[in-house]
């Protein structure tokens, strides 16, 4: 991503970002509109489509590339300012716009500061080859491990190398994943066992395995095709996909039939005799199906329902079988290990949690996106270095990790490093990647039970603890949201809290308390506001919060223009003020406040 050296003119490639990011932005209008230009000048370019490279805050994106394999990356593309950029930059050979420029040789520029701290395993060929494109993807080294693992030809190597790799699930829990092959090898059923790639990601603002997928399968296939051959007897493996992600299904789906074709998968892996075949199982979108036994229940047509363990799938799963489980992210660190030695990967990060970790990186910071970074950054390096800190101009306050299942870390101990242990000793867990960002706007009893909603809702039922529980908690919690709560209410919610987590069946409902056992934890203060203050110091809770405006008012007027009720009125560079009976409380006026002259009363 540098401009030196770089001449628009002798542009020989443009390749336009084509995740499900850059599409919501826009990137279809911008691809189409390059391929007609190109075809109308009668250019001597092509024009392809790659993946998310990471940088979601700044799509729609492209690259170009010169005949002497120079590359210019700008962003922030719209059809207008992509019609000058080829009238301007391409044809007339002019300098780009420093604010289109995406630029990580700039010192101390946006984009160093986003990609320079990241260290990409899984995420290396992400954004930068064409998804579609076997051919890509060989020439970026891929199925070269694969390759490699066929002609040693030694199932116990493959298992030893991700054990000395330390390789741990990245789908939440954190198992070791080379204990876990050696589970299910050690198993002395002689027939048939399974592999399931987990890609039922269903956190809240989580996005990462997604992203993978849409921007290299085959990373995803290599590994599964190279944990088959680890755990043996395999010749059968499912991706269980939720349908709400069709760019990934639909290019999963062109992998598999490139990689068959190419001898990859099938019947005779790269001539060795080996047998996998790869299939998809859509999923209706059930948080509870990321669960291993509800999802091996879904894919055998059964309501989607945890079960008791033991037997773990491991020696029971998919039709009776062993079953081994790994989610995207998990079998995408395997060629990189393979290639890279178990040494190189176990290098990187702590001494309990090795390698890499991708991170989806939202809310209210100003370059959200997808992000790799070495376990034992700091979550203040991540938040404020990579990600640029706030984006709203109000402090930092919290960041809640791994979705409804973890916990919000208040600022305070943003110095905690990325690890497994270090962030359960907060009372989140590292989950498979969420992280959303807020700021001192957010109400903590809202956000408490917005996570508790959706794991109510998302409730499979089978156990009284998590279908009867979590309903009571969220009682209260809108007991307290409203303003009808009384001081007792907190020890009852507590209560019931460490009783869900002690008795719930499976991982759903002993995770389900923890968003709400972090927020009394670190901000007790603020849900005892609600209870004898009436009042919400965040701002968000309707029945307990009134707007007012302050002295630092400089009379803009952008508050009244976009008040949707009228509430606001007053003079041009005169104080305004809030009609308290039109209000309704929505907030948009503090939203758009540059000088933040609208407080809480």
């Amino acid at each position: 991503m540098t401009s030196a050296g770089f001449i628009a003119k002798d542009t020989t490639t443009i390749t336009v970002g084509f995740g499900t990011c850059g599409i919501a932005s826009g990137a279809a209008d911008i691809l189409s509109l390059f391929e007609r230009q190109v075809e109308a000048q009668g250019l001597p370019i092509t024009v392809k489509k790659t993946g998310c490279a990471g940088l979601c805050h700044r799509e729609p994106m492209i690259e170009l590339k010169d005949k002497n394999g120079n590359t210019l990356t700008v962003g922030d593309l719209t059809p207008k300012r992509a019609q000058s950029f080829i009238k301007d930059h391409i044809l007339g050979g002019r300098a780009v716009s420093e604010k289109l420029l995406i630029d990580t040789e700039i010192a101390g520029s946006p984009a160093a500061q986003y990609l320079n701290k990241q260290q990409r395993f899984v995420l290396s060929n992400c954004g930068v080859i064409d998804p579609e494109s076997i051919d890509e993807y060989l020439a970026a080294g891929g199925y070269s491990a694969l390759r490699k693992v066929l002609e040693i030809n030694d199932p116990e190597w493959v298992i030893d190398a991700i054990k000395k790799s330390g390789l741990r699930g990245r789908g939440g829990a954190g198992f070791p994943t080379g204990i876990k092959w050696r589970f299910i090898r050690d198993n002395p059923t002689p027939d048939t066992k399974y592999l399931i790639c987990n890609a039922d990601e269903g956190d809240p603002g989580a996005f990462m395995d997604r992203s993978v997928l849409e921007s290299d399968p085959h990373a995803v296939l290599e590994g599964m095709a190279i944990a088959a051959f680890a755990i043996g007897s395999c010749y059968e493996a499912i991706i269980y996909c939720r349908a709400e992600y069709p760019l990934a299904l639909e290019r999963l789906r062109i992998a598999i039939k490139q990689a068959t074709e190419r001898g990859f998968l099938g019947e005779n892996i790269c001539g060795t005799g080996m047998k996998l075949k790869i299939s998809l199982k859509e999923g209706a979108g059930a948080f509870v199906c990321g669960e291993e036994t509800a999802l091996i229940a879904s894919i055998q047509g059964q309501r989607g329902m945890p079960r008791l363990r033991p037997p773990y799938p491991a020696a029971s799963g998919l039709w009776g079988r062993p079953t081994n489980i790994n989610n995207v992210e998990t079998f995408a660190n395997v060629p990189q290990i393979i290639k890279r030695g178990a040494e190189a990967y176990a290098a990187i990060g702590t001494e309990k949690s090795k390698g890499t970790k991708v991170f989806a990186v939202a809310g209210n910071v100003k370059r959200g996106g997808l992000i790799e970074v070495p376990m034992g950054m700091s979550l203040r390096e991540v938040i404020e270095d990579i990600a640029g800190g706030s984006s709203s101009g109000y402090p930092i306050k919290a960041a809640q990790l791994g979705g409804p299942s973890g916990g919000c870390v208040p600022a305070s101990m943003f110095d905690t490093p990325v690890g497994y242990e270090e962030l359960v000793s907060t009372g989140a867990i590292m989950g498979s990647g969420g992280m959303v960002v807020m700021d001192e706007t957010a109400c903590m009893i809202d956000i408490a039970r917005f996570f508790l909603r959706f794991t109510q809702d998302e409730s499979c039922g089978k156990c009284t603890f998590c279908r009867v529980g979590t309903r009571r908690m969220l009682e209260i919690l809108e007991r307290i949201a409203t303003g009808n709560a009384v001081l007792a209410d907190l020890d009852l919610l507590e209560n019931l809290a460490h009783q869900i987590r002690t008795a719930a069946l499976c991982g759903l409902g002993q995770t389900a308390p923890n968003p709400v056992l972090t927020t009394l934890k670190y901000f007790r203060p603020e849900y005892e506001a609600h209870i004898t203050e009436r009042k919400c110091p965040a701002g968000k809770c309707k029945e307990l919060t009134k707007f007012t405006i302050t002295d630092a008012c400089n009379g803009c007027g952008l508050c009244a223009h976009n008040c949707p009720v009228n509430a606001i009125a007053g003079a041009k560079k005169q104080k305004h003020s809030i009609d308290q009976e039109k209000c309704t409380v929505c907030g948009v006026c503090r939203d758009v406040c540059k000088p933040q002259a609208v407080a809480v009363a």
